[in-house]
């Protein structure tokens, strides 16, 4: 069993422009902890601030309500006792005590030796012993230590391990190690100090964060850091998503992690933090479990040609299948069985070619436009049947002028242009129409509503559907237009009544 420790409300937190509230710390840590199941999370850094102090208060509230206590970790320095007693006070009691985990980090940060270093550490471990805070311990720039002072690591261990800590925490400060380093590594940790128990800490500035994680659990490491949304200072940690699915699926290891509930918690902290989440991240981004290629629906149709292990029910979301130029009869059939829709072949073909070159206009129709292209290619006449074209048209808006429209039109193979003002650029675009259908003494349909809708969402680039009634000769009808731009989809409409009253 693979033991999670997240950092989000403390490594996360030294994200760019990311600060939780006491109230969104309270959240996340609930999550976490009640509903995802990470075993362990680092919430805070003592003495950083009085809000600090207030947010960790009511995480250790509840969590002593709760049976989650002992969870809770807040990152303290060796300084005696001033971390410990912000620790206490604040309600908790577990310390990640930050060590120095390379010989440069200690001589010239520090400016002591390792002799005096290791017995700084030993004077707070002891401190904290009498207060029964347990204690962890941070090696920071460990990994810089194994490359260029390795001596001073096992010294520094030697020095420690028969103190009462529970873990010594590995970490990749600066990102720096590749997964063969790491496996290498964390290989003589775990072989030379078998007694000992060690958790890895991943940085991802070469983007290698969650192959780290896989050579440090190789190597037989037992406990492991990440961040939800792989939040953290510069590039970030190892996001809790990938790492859950590359433990379970690559290495065959089991966590406590509920992954149904990854992708909650995922926008949960997005929200938070304002850190939008890129939509081809693994697991969590938006399109990641969207297919767009035709072929890839079909093969899905035959025996889930195109699935891996990563079948989005796992994490609380649910395969899709994009809408738009490169879009097959497969890709369509597959959303129109989520919307309880069956069509015939014909009808298939006519909204394929539509939804073809409606995705040369927008990069992607959604599941939610697709009831509206159906009403709108099913219900109304088709190209072929049209006598009459607008063969071109000019819209003007400016400030304090009224709007002008030109519009060339054909007519039964005739060609004829004119051009109006209007109280709008449809208005003047019918008004120019009206002018070309008096000159030639037909009559014109009434306008007697007009309503505009787009699917939910309410995204800016939604379709827009707009439905016109007309009366002609007494009879009244409607027309629907469809298209991105909230004009050209009444154009549309008018359109498709001119060559219904002509037909």
């Amino acid at each position: 069993m693979i033991e999670i420790m997240d950092t989000t409300l403390r490594d996360g937190e030294q994200t760019t422009g990311v600060a939780f509230a006491a109230h969104e710390k309270l959240s996340i840590a609930q999550m976490l902890l009640g509903e995802l199941g990470v075993n362990r999370i680092e919430i805070a850094s003592a003495r950083v601030s009085n809000g600090e102090f207030e947010g960790v208060k009511r995480v250790a509230q509840w969590a002593a309500r709760t049976g989650h206590l002992d969870k809770l970790e807040v990152l303290g320095f060796v300084d005696g006792d001033l971390s410990l007693n912000w620790i206490e006070q604040a309600g908790c009691r577990v310390v990640n005590l930050l060590c120095k985990g390379s010989y440069k980090h200690v001589t010239e940060q520090l400016r002591r030796t390792p002799e005096e270093h290791i017995a700084d550490i030993r004077r707070v471990v002891e401190l904290a012993t009498q207060k029964q805070i347990h204690v962890n311990i941070y090696l920071e720039d460990w990994s810089n230590g194994m490359k260029h002072s390795p001596e001073y690591v096992f010294q520094f261990l030697d020095g420690l391990k028969d103190l009462p800590v529970k873990r010594f925490m590995l970490p990749d400060t600066l990102g720096i190690l590749n997964p063969e380093e790491t496996y290498e590594f964390c290989c003589k940790m775990v072989n030379h100090y078998p007694e000992l128990t060690f958790d890895f800490h991943a940085h991802n500035d070469y983007d290698l964060a969650v192959g780290n994680i896989y050579g440090a659990i190789r190597a037989g490491v037992k406990g492991i850091h990440t961040t939800v949304n792989g939040l953290g200072e510069r590039a970030g940690n190892a996001p809790l998503s990938s790492v859950i699915a590359v433990i379970k699926d690559q290495l065959g290891e089991e966590t406590t992690i509920r992954e149904e509930k990854i992708n909650k918690v995922s926008r949960l902290v997005e929200t938070y933090a304002g850190i939008h989440i890129a939509p081809n991240k693994p697991i969590i981004g938006e399109f990641v479990f969207t297919q767009c290629a035709g072929v890839h629906a079909d093969g899905d149709n035959k025996n889930n040609l195109y699935y891996n292990d990563l079948l989005p029910e796992r994490f609380g979301r649910i395969r899709e299948y994009a809408l738009g130029k490169t879009s097959g009869k497969a890709n369509i059939r597959k959303n129109l069985e989520a919307l309880g829709i069956d069509m015939d072949d014909e009808s298939m073909r006519k909204v394929t070619e539509r939804i073809i070159a409606l995705g040369d206009k927008k990069e992607m129709v959604t599941q939610d436009d697709l009831p509206y292209i159906i009403s709108d290619v099913l219900n109304q006449s088709t190209q072929e049947d049209e006598k009459i074209r607008v063969l071109n048209y000019s819209l003007s808006l400016a400030q304090g002028l009224r709007p002008v429209a030109t519009v060339k039109m054909e007519i039964n193979g005739a060609t004829y242009e004119e051009s109006s003002t209007g109280d709008g650029q449809y208005d003047a675009f019918v008004r120019a129409v009206r002018r070309i259908y008096t000159d030639l003494g037909r009559p014109f349909p009434m306008l007697t509503n007009y309503s505009v809708s787009i699917p939910p969402g309410g995204r800016t680039d939604a379709f827009v559907l707009t439905i016109i009634s007309w009366n002609y000769a007494g009879v009244d009808f409607k027309t629907r237009g469809l298209d991105v731009d909230q004009t050209e989809s009444a154009i549309k409409a008018t359109l498709k009544m001119l060559n219904k009253i002509e037909n």
